[in-house]
This record gives C-alpha cells, sequence and structure tokens, in this order.
C-alpha cells in the first residue's frame, strides 16, 4: 500500500466483522457514515458476535466522541489516522439515476461518493464485505476493496498437516515397525523442516509408514491405525486425524475437508471414545445467515426451527449408534449421554456462554465463522478442555466470508507450529463412490 494519503469509508458489516477494524489503517484517516451507526443501533441487543462487535465500536467511538468527530475528526492514537462521523447529504443526482437512496447501502455509497467529489485530490476507499457494494461503487468510478486485515495470504500454500516422504531408508521405515515405534528426526533427511505434529507417509517402493513429528523428543514415531467408538479409519489421513483427535498432549484440532471426508463422523468417534477424560462432550455449529433473522421463515417454537439446522450433527451420532444392536452397551450409553447432558448437541449461540472446563468441544461448520468468533471460542476453553473445529473452507455459507477470510483458514495459519495445535486437511471422500463423483466433478 502507497503512502499517499486516503480517506478510509467503512461500511456497517466491516465493524459487525471486526470491531477493532479501526486500529488497522495505520495513518490514513476513516470515515463512518452516520448510517452505519443507525444500523449499529439495531444490532446492540444480543448475545451473538455481531451484537459484541456493535457495543464494542460504539464504546470505542463514545471514548473518542467530541465536537471534533463531527467536524474534522479526532485522532485514534498516537501516529494513527483521524476518525470523523459524516451526516447524511442530500442524495447525489449522479447516484440517484441508479439506485434507490431509502437503501442503507446506497446511503453508505451516498457519503462517499459526496467525499470523493470534494477531494477530488485524495484517495476516496469505499471498505465494505458486500461483493455487490464494491461493485456499485467501482460502477461510479470509485474505489472499493474487502477488509482484508484478517485474511490468509494465500489459500494454495495453505498448511495441510500432512506430507509425502519419498526414498525413505528401508531400515527406517522398518525401524518404526518395532518398539519403541520411533526414529530420530535426523535420521531422515526431510525438506522444509517439519512443524510440530506434522504428519507423513514415509515409503520406499512398496513399503511404508505413517509418522508424526514430537518436537519435544525431536523424533518421528509411528502413527498406528486405531479405531475409535468401532469406527475405523478408511485412510491414511483418517488415521492422522483420528492420532491426533485422540492424543491427550493435542488441546486444539482443526480438520478440513469436503463433504464426505468423514470430518464429523471421527470427530464425534473420537469424543465418545476419550469421553471418561472430560466432564461433556459439546457439538455445536453456527446458525447461518447469524443472529438466527432467517429462523422467523421456519415452522414452530425454537428448538423445531433449530433442528434443520443440528439434524446433520443427530445423523453422524446415528451412524456410530447403528453400529452397534439396541440391546448392546455401546448403543444403549450413546442414548445414556444424552439423556443425562453428557452430550450436549446445540447451535454455538446456546454453547457459546457456557463455562468451558474439561470439554471435549466439537464446533462443525467452523468455516461460517470469523477470526473474531473463532479466538472466542478458544480463549474461553479452561483446564481440560480439547477443541476441535471441523469445516470446508471452500464451501461458506456466510455472506461475507470468503475461502481467505473465514475463521478456520485463519486458524490454520495463525496455529500451525504450535506444540499444542494439530491440523489434517482429508482429501478422500469415503461416503460412497456416488458421492466422490458429484464431489469432484459438480
Amino acid at each position: 500500500m502507497s503512502k499517499e494519503e486516503k480517506n478510509f469509508v467503512l461500511d456497517t458489516n466491516v465493524i459487525l466483522h471486526d470491531s477493532s477494524s479501526i486500529h488497522h489503517f495505520e495513518e490514513h484517516d476513516i470515515v463512518i457514515p452516520i448510517s452505519v451507526l443507525e444500523e449499529l443501533d439495531a444490532f446492540k441487543k444480543g448475545n451473538d458476535s455481531l451484537n459484541f462487535h456493535a457495543r464494542e465500536f460504539l464504546r470505542t467511538l463514545d471514548s473518542l466522541s467530541g465536537d471534533k468527530l463531527f467536524n474534522g475528526g479526532v485522532r485514534i492514537a498516537p501516529g494513527s489516522g483521524r476518525i470523523s462521523v459524516k451526516l447524511e447529504r442530500e442524495f447525489h443526482p449522479d447516484l440517484l439515476l441508479n439506485f434507490a437512496s431509502n437503501k442503507h447501502d446506497h446511503r453508505i455509497l451516498n457519503t462517499a461518493y459526496h467525499l470523493s467529489k470534494e477531494k477530488p485530490d485524495l484517495a476516496v476507499i469505499l471498505v465494505t464485505k458486500d461483493a455487490n457494494l464494491r461493485m456499485k461503487a467501482k460502477a461510479m468510478g470509485l474505489m472499493a476493496q474487502d477488509y482484508t486485515s484478517d485474511h490468509v495470504r494465500d489459500i494454495n500454500s495453505l498448511y495441510s498437516g500432512k506430507r509425502m516422504a519419498e526414498s525413505i531408508p528401508m531400515e527406517l521405515i522398518e525401524q518404526l515397525y518395532q518398539q519403541p515405534w520411533e526414529v530420530p528426526l535426523s535420521a531422515v533427511d526431510i525438506s522444509p523442516p517439519l512443524t510440530p505434529n506434522e504428519y507423513l507417509i514415509l515409503r520406499n517402493g512398496r513399503k511404508s509408514a505413517l509418522a508424526r513429528y514430537h518436537p519435544g523428543e525431536n523424533m518421528l514415531r509411528r502413527v498406528s491405525r486405531n479405531s475409535a467408538y468401532s469406527i475405523v479409519p478408511r485412510n491414511a489421513e483418517q488415521t492422522f486425524a483420528l492420532n491426533a483427535l485422540l492424543d491427550p498432549e493435542i488441546h486444539l484440532v482443526s480438520i478440513t475437508g469436503k463433504a464426505g471426508t468423514g470430518k464429523t463422523l471421527l470427530a464425534l468417534a473420537a469424543a465418545l471414545e476419550a469421553r471418561r477424560s472430560y466432564r461433556q462432550i459439546f457439538m455445536a455449529r453456527p446458525i447461518v445467515p447469524l443472529s438466527n433473522r432467517d429462523m422467523g421463515y421456519l415452522p414452530g417454537d425454537i428448538p423445531a426451527k433449530l433442528d434443520p439446522y443440528m439434524q446433520p450433527l443427530y445423523d453422524n451420532l446415528s451412524v456410530i449408534q447403528n453400529q452397534f444392536s439396541e440391546d448392546e452397551p455401546s448403543h444403549q450409553r450413546i442414548s445414556g449421554l444424552l439423556e443425562t447432558n453428557k452430550l450436549v448437541i446445540a447451535p454455538l449461540s446456546y454453547i457459546r456462554g457456557r463455562s468451558l472446563v474439561k470439554i471435549f468441544f466439537i464446533v462443525d461448520e467452523a468455516q461460517n465463522l470469523t477470526p473474531h468468533e473463532i479466538k472466542t471460542i478458544i480463549t474461553r476453553s479452561g483446564e481440560g478442555t480439547k477443541i476441535v473445529f471441523t469445516g470446508d473452507i471452500f464451501q461458506i455459507d456466510h455472506p461475507y466470508l470468503g475461502t481467505l477470510s473465514n475463521g478456520l483458514s485463519y486458524l490454520i495459519e495463525k496455529m500451525q507450529g504450535q506444540k499444542r495445535f494439530a491440523h489434517i486437511s482429508l482429501e478422500k471422500g469415503e461416503r460412497s463412490e456416488l458421492a466422490e463423483l458429484a464431489s469432484n466433478l459438480l
């Protein structure tokens, strides 16, 4: 970004995405249209992330408040630019030809357009997470961009958690099959350097072994193909995922993959297998769009409205439970866990405020969370808690998130290399041949 003077006009969705966004524009000035404050007022009450961001931003703005906020602006912090609130202006004739004047988006656009006409030598940039509004701005000759402070750099280089190592000496592979099931990292030539808890498929011809890098001992330790609550991994990457899910030394796990790769099923099976080590199992997913504003169109009371969102989680639980006949203890144990609230399946907003001490917490569809929501969940974890995020970063339902900007991608990039974190990307579909064909071709 060049150092020419800029004015950034912020849309409401930027603030609802990140209430601290005003601190990320360096020395440049920020303009808040008064219509943005009007929209934020509707989001003040509630317990969702949107409500938190609305309240936090309004408190921050109030702390900076003064006569200059509406007349020239107030400096945000030493070395930062100024922030100002612009009152409504008469709708510009250029916009009136194309856009209705009674829409919030168009009023924000009007503020930015007036500013660009008043200061033609100044770079006026509309910052919005709404792609449609960005196109409207560009159509009127305005610069517009997404809010990218929490974007990952490159989705193609995002950490996968695994790699293949060919031409490994045969004696090293054979050594992994003998106690103590490990070899020193120094004995294997692998480049670039491994990150903590990265998984490997080691090969020499037709002989192979699965391993994980343990940074504390600087060793490669063999990964066995173990089952969890009778769910048996069907490929190497599922074996890696179960290894991370069942290891009590790993407190944070992320699993990505397309539909049918087994993300949610493996996480739930691991939670049931390890249930004695935890006080409760929480399984949750976000409701999209956020704030449950679309639920009113569904029939019934609140539980009935939520059922369609939660049904995929119950479906995965049924797959595990139905491996056993109804009179078997393993089948009955799952029903007992549900009845005694030892296993809780609920929308994320219903669980977010609970105490997360000694909990096995699975967050499904985590690609629909913002980076701030991911951070909020993790920072609430107490002693003995394990958090698992699953999702497909290429299938996002949230209107203002993308492959680069969703919380799951952000988590993987930022946590890579931490000793208590493991990630695995699942690529091979195991639901059915037809499901795999559709996922790859359609």
